[in-house]
């Protein structure tokens, strides 16, 4: 990493420290540690388990992508990739954003793509990604506003239905008209990147229209995904299955801190604390959790320290163990950064 890359995850680090460091003041950091005192080993060692299920089918998720583009490469790869960007997202600001392109010079290195159909490739999934969350926060927003006669969450779980009926509409009309808004936009984006960046010394870039062209190559390859059918519902489904999973760590979570909330108020949670990444933190480290914990408070009888002692637990124990993971397959692919 360069030194600015350093400095920024070191500001983005002492920034998620602040937040946590506000939100353990709020609730009581003293009665946080008691809670979490009284965690199950057993349990706890089930939910690491199931963190690294949920970490493997998103892998699964990704080599059915790789796949749908004719990069061929083994099973076994496409975890070490997935888990290696997670590891990027984890170090560096802005969670996916500041990761992707990472992750992708990791997977062009390794799988010998263009750069461009790599990008695509982790683009792609990330898109994937979001129908299963949508989905998921989608059925717990109905179950919530037809259960829940005077909630505290206001317009939050109508604002969420919106959302999935919305968005479908918006991505099948980019779909449908892609190629007259590639012709439209392509050119402006490649012209805007080549001035800004260029001027950046030391930083070499390809003309305007070799860039331009290599922007038509990752729309053309997010596109040749778009249209794999089977290889689309494949990595849909095994996406569904690491959010559920991931849902259902933070739910075994709960029990082993000796408290249980309803099985649908996780997959309620959990996309809707993913807004958190937004935000400059690596991986939205402090933002996310904080995000969990208000909403977990508002939907449940649990006690606000246990709920901040689970939270931690299940995000920051997932944190340490995916980025330890990463790491080591990073190692193992056998590229240096």
């Amino acid at each position: 990493m360069q030194r600015e890359d350093l400095l920024a995850t070191a500001a983005g680090l002492v920034g998620a420290a602040l937040v946590f460091a506000v939100m353990f003041w709020v609730v009581d950091a003293r009665e946080v540690l008691a809670a979490a005192s009284r965690a199950d080993p057993v349990l706890l060692a089930a939910v690491a388990g199931v963190i690294l299920l949920w970490n493997a089918s998103w892998g699964l998720a990704l080599w059915n992508v790789l796949r749908a583009l004719d990069i061929r490469i083994p099973v076994h790869t496409a975890l070490l990739v997935n888990a290696a960007g997670a590891f990027a997202n984890h170090v560096t600001p802005f969670g996916q954003a500041g990761g992707e392109p990472v992750t992708a010079w990791l997977l062009s290195q390794t799988a010998g793509a263009d750069y461009e159909v790599s990008l695509a490739s982790i683009t792609s999934l990330d898109a994937i990604n979001v129908v299963p969350s949508l989905a998921f926060a989608t059925v717990g927003s109905l179950y919530y506003v037809t259960t829940e006669t005077d909630g505290e969450l206001g317009v939050l779980p109508l604002a969420v239905i919106a959302a999935a009926v919305v968005l479908p509409v918006v991505a099948a009309l980019v779909w449908r008209y892609r190629t007259t808004i590639r012709g439209r936009v392509g050119g402006t984006v490649a012209s805007v990147v080549h001035r800004v960046v260029g001027a950046i010394p030391r930083v070499s870039l390809p003309d305007a229209d070799d860039l331009a062209a290599r922007i038509s190559g990752f729309t053309d390859a997010v596109g040749r995904v778009a249209v794999s059918r089977e290889r689309l519902a494949a990595a849909v489904g095994c996406s569904a299955l690491g959010w559920a999973l991931q849902a259902f760590a933070l739910w075994v979570t709960f029990l082993a801190l000796d408290s249980f909330v309803p099985l649908y108020v996780p997959f309620f949670v959990l996309p809707l604390g993913k807004i958190g990444s937004l935000l400059p933190t690596p991986g939205g480290l402090g933002a996310t959790e904080a995000i969990n914990v208000t909403l977990l408070t508002l939907l449940t009888a649990v006690s606000a320290p246990t709920i901040a002692a689970v939270v931690t637990i299940h995000s920051v124990g997932g944190y340490l163990l995916t980025t330890t993971v990463g790491a080591a397959a990073t190692s193992a692919l056998g590229v240096r950064a």
